[in-house]
C-alpha cells in the first residue's frame, strides 16, 4: 500500500505541483531567484548589523545557517548516490532543475512564513506553513494547518531523526568498527545537551558547525575535481545526455532519471516541503522578502553546490560504472568513490562528514518538531521537554534498528507534507506576489533597504507585533537611506 501511494504521489501529483509552483512563481516574479541573487550577499552582511542581541532576536544569517543545517544532510551524500544508482547519471540533471525551480518555491514559502510569523515573549518568532495557512487562508483552512503540523511532527520530528541516527551509526560502524549502539548513545548525549537550550542555542551551534562541515566537504570535492579536471567535460556530457535518454538506458531509463532526480532533489533541498519556512520565520529582518532571497540561496547551496560535489565524486571515480550500474549503493558508494580518488582515508572522511551533516540535521528536525507542537500547545514547556526526551531516545533507537519500513513511511508522510504545503502556496500565490511587489516598488523608488509596514497589509491578517522594528534599527536604516538615496 505504501509503495502504491508513494508511486502516485512522487510519480505524478507532486511533480505536477512542483512544476506549477516553481515555474509559475519564477515567471510571475520575473525570475526573482536570479534577479536578487547578488543582493543576498548584501542582506547577509547587513543582517549582522541589524541584529540586536539585547532584544533576543536571531539574525537572517543565523536563520540561513539553521536552514542549511537541515537541508544539508544524508540526502547530500547517501541520497545522491541512491539517485545515481537507481536513476543513472541523468538524475543529477533533474536534481539541478528541481534546485533551480526550488529556489523560487523556497523564496515564496519563506517570504510567506516571514510575513505571517508571530512574536514570542523572549524576542524570537514562530512561523511556517501551519501559521501562513491558518492566518492567510483563515478559519475554514485551519484543519489543513493542523494536518500539516501533525505530518511535520511525524516526518521530521520522529521518522527523519531516527533515519539520520541510523545513517550516522551504520557509516561509523563500516568505517571505524564502532558499534552502532555506542554511536547512538554518543549522538543522543550531545543532542540532548543542545536541544534543552532551545532555538537560540541551536542557532549558536549551527553558526559554527555549518561553515566547517560544508566548507570541508566542498574542499575535498575541489581536490577530486582538480585530480580529474580533464574528465569533467565528459561527465557533464554524460549527465545531460542521460537526462534525455541519449545514452544507453541506465538504472531504468529517462523515467527513472526524472523520478529519482525530483524525489531525491526535493528530499535534499526540501523546497516545497514547507520545512525550511519554520526556520526562516525566526529571523529578525526589515522585510519578508529579505529572508525569502536568503532562503532561495540555501537551496542553491544544497542542490547546485553540495549535491553536485557528491555527484562528481561518484561519477569521476571508479566505484560506479555508468555502463553497468553500481554493485554498491547509498553511503557505501560515496565512500568507495572518494576512497578511489584519495585513498582509504576517504571512507573515514565521508563518515565524519555524514556525522556532522546528520548531527546538524537532527538539531534542525528537533526544532521543526517543536514548532509543530507549539502550533497546538502554544509554548507548553512540559510537552516540549517530553519531546526533547523523545528525540534523545530516537537517536539511540534509530542507531540500532533496521529502518526500512520507517523509510517507506517517511517517504509517504513527506509526500503528503509537500502536497499540503504546495496547495497552500498556490492559494497564497497572490499575497506572496503582492509582498514581493512592495519590495520591488521600494527598490525602484531608490530605497536601499525596504521596510515592511504591517499596517499596509492588515487585510492579510499579519501579526503587527512581529513587525515592530527596534527604534535603533529603524534609525540605522533611515540614516543608510539618507546617505545613499539611490542605492539599487
Amino acid at each position: 500500500m505504501l509503495a502504491l501511494i508513494n508511486d502516485l504521489l512522487w510519480g505524478k501529483v507532486l511533480i505536477a505541483l512542483l512544476i506549477a509552483v516553481g515555474v509559475g512563481f519564477t515567471l510571475a516574479s520575473r525570475c526573482v531567484q536570479f534577479r536578487y541573487f547578488g543582493r543576498m550577499f548584501r542582506i547577509l552582511s547587513a543582517s549582522q548589523a541589524f541584529k540586536k542581541d539585547q532584544h533576543g532576536h536571531l539574525s537572517s544569517f543565523q536563520a540561513l545557517l539553521l536552514s542549511v543545517a537541515g537541508r544539508v544532510g544524508g540526502g547530500n551524500i547517501a541520497g545522491v548516490a541512491v539517485a545515481i544508482t537507481l536513476g543513472g547519471p541523468g538524475a543529477v540533471f533533474w536534481m539541478w532543475v528541481v534546485g533551480l525551480m526550488g529556489m523560487a518555491t523556497s523564496f515564496l514559502e519563506c517570504t510567506l512564513a516571514q510575513a505571517y510569523k508571530t512574536a514570542e515573549p523572549d524576542g524570537t518568532y514562530r512561523g511556517g506553513p501551519a501559521r501562513y495557512i491558518a492566518r492567510g487562508l483563515r478559519r475554514r483552512w485551519t484543519w489543513l494547518a493542523g494536518l500539516y503540523s501533525v505530518l511535520l511532527l511525524a516526518t521530521f520530528g520522529f521518522a527523519f531523526t531516527a533515519l539520520q541516527s541510523y545513517a550516522v551509526a551504520t557509516s561509523f560502524d563500516d568505517a571505524f568498527g564502532i558499534p552502532a549502539h555506542i554511536t547512538g548513545l554518543g549522538l543522543a548525549l550531545v543532542v540532548g545537551l543542545i536541544v534543552f537550550g532551545g532555538v537560540k542555542r541551536i542557532a549558536r551551534v549551527t553558526e559554527v558547525l555549518v561553515p566547517v562541515m560544508a566548507g570541508g566537504y566542498l574542499l575535498i570535492a575541489l581536490v577530486v575535481l582538480g585530480l580529474n579536471i580533464t574528465q569533467i567535460p565528459d561527465v557533464i556530457a554524460l549527465i545531460v545526455k542521460s537526462a534525455f535518454g541519449l545514452e544507453p538506458a541506465i538504472g531504468g531509463g529517462i523515467g527513472a532519471a526524472i523520478l529519482m532526480g525530483v524525489k531525491r532533489g526535493l528530499f535534499s533541498n526540501e523546497a516545497g516541503l514547507g520545512s525550511a519556512p519554520n526556520v526562516a520565520a525566526v529571523a529578525y529582518v526589515p522585510h519578508p522578502v529579505n529572508q525569502g532571497i536568503v532562503q532561495a540561496f540555501s537551496v542553491f547551496i544544497d542542490t547546485l553546490i553540495i549535491c553536485s560535489a557528491t555527484a562528481f565524486i561518484i561519477l569521476l571515480g571508479g566505484a560506479y560504472d555508468p555502463a553497468l550500474g553500481a554493485g554498491i549503493d547509498g553511503i557505501a558508494l560515496t565512500q568507495a568513490s572518494l576512497a578511489d580518488h584519495v585513498g582509504e582515508w576517504g571512507r573515514s572522511f565521508v563518515s565524519v562528514a555524514l556525522l556532522l551533516f546528520g548531527f546538524s540535521t537532527i538539531l534542525y528536525n528537533y526544532y521543526l518538531g517543536e514548532n509543530s507542537l507549539d502550533f497546538f500547545s502554544r509554548g507548553n514547556r512540559t510537552l516540549f521537554n517530553a519531546f526533547r526526551l523523545a528525540i534523545i531516545g530516537l537517536c539511540i533507537w534509530g542507531a540500532m534498528t533496521d529502518l526500512g519500513t520507517v523509510f517507506a513511511f517517511a517517504d509517504t508522510t513527506m509526500g503528503f507534507l509537500a502536497l499540503a504545503n504546495l496547495i497552500a502556496l498556490i492559494l497564497l500565490f497572490k499575497p506572496g506576489r503582492r509582498i514581493l511587489r512592495d519590495f520591488d516598488d521600494q527598490i525602484q523608488a531608490g530605497v536601499g533597504q525596504p521596510i515592511f509596514e504591517a499596517d499596509k497589509f492588515s487585510d492579510l491578517n499579519v501579526d503587527p507585533t512581529a513587525w515592530e522594528i527596534e527604534p535603533e534599527d529603524r534609525e540605522r536604516v533611515r540614516r543608510s537611506q539618507a546617505a545613499s538615496p539611490t542605492t539599487p
